[in-house]
């Protein structure tokens, strides 16, 4: 199965997986994809976990979720955070929100830019830019958006077994989310 046919539109109520009906999930999708009316909250529901990128606007209402944007919605280095919005902030749901055309995806591409961007635009030495790029890289690197959703997905569901994780995908183009098949 290509990585594309893994994923499901939800142009109606109707699309959501029954798994994810009915839940802080189902709402998130239903208010960004199918413009429900914004409800009020007093406390989050969800927390959603998203990349960094700039090109996602989002449709949901206040106080709805906490929200933790790291490169290619890679939560191992957030996992406290994670943790607090469980325990603290009682949320029960995930929303892992991958996008398409992630800069995260063969970042090593993107070395000699990443290296002469902190040399020009940040002031930083040429040696230090190169070190901070190669210990860091490793970490960040994702081989593709999907995939990588599913397995973070995997990881979560594993490490917090009592809450409901869905793996999601945003597409830059359409401005739209989509569930990604398991």
């Amino acid at each position: 199965m290509s990585t594309m046919s893994k994923l499901i539109a939800v142009s109606s109520k109707e699309d959501i997986p029954n798994s994810y009906k009915d839940t802080p999930i189902s709402l998130f999708v239903e208010y960004h994809n199918l413009n429900r009316p914004l409800d009020t909250f007093t406390k989050a529901q969800l927390l959603l976990g998203m990349c960094m990128d700039n090109r996602k606007r989002l449709n949901m209402p206040e106080l709805f979720a906490y929200i933790l944007r790291v490169g290619g919605t890679n939560l191992r280095y957030s996992e406290f955070k994670v943790s607090y919005a469980i325990a603290v902030g009682e949320v029960k749901h995930i929303a892992l929100l991958g996008h398409n055309n992630c800069g995260m995806v063969n970042l090593f591409s993107r070395r000699d830019t990443f290296i002469n961007g902190l040399v020009e635009i940040a002031g930083w030495e040429q040696e230090l830019a190169e070190q901070h790029f190669m210990h860091f890289a490793p970490m960040f690197e994702i081989s593709n958006e999907i995939d990588f959703v599913l397995s973070e997905a995997k990881r979560l569901r594993s490490r917090y077994p009592k809450i409901t994780v869905a793996p999601l995908l945003y597409k830059v183009e359409d401005n739209l989310i989509y569930f990604i098949k398991e």
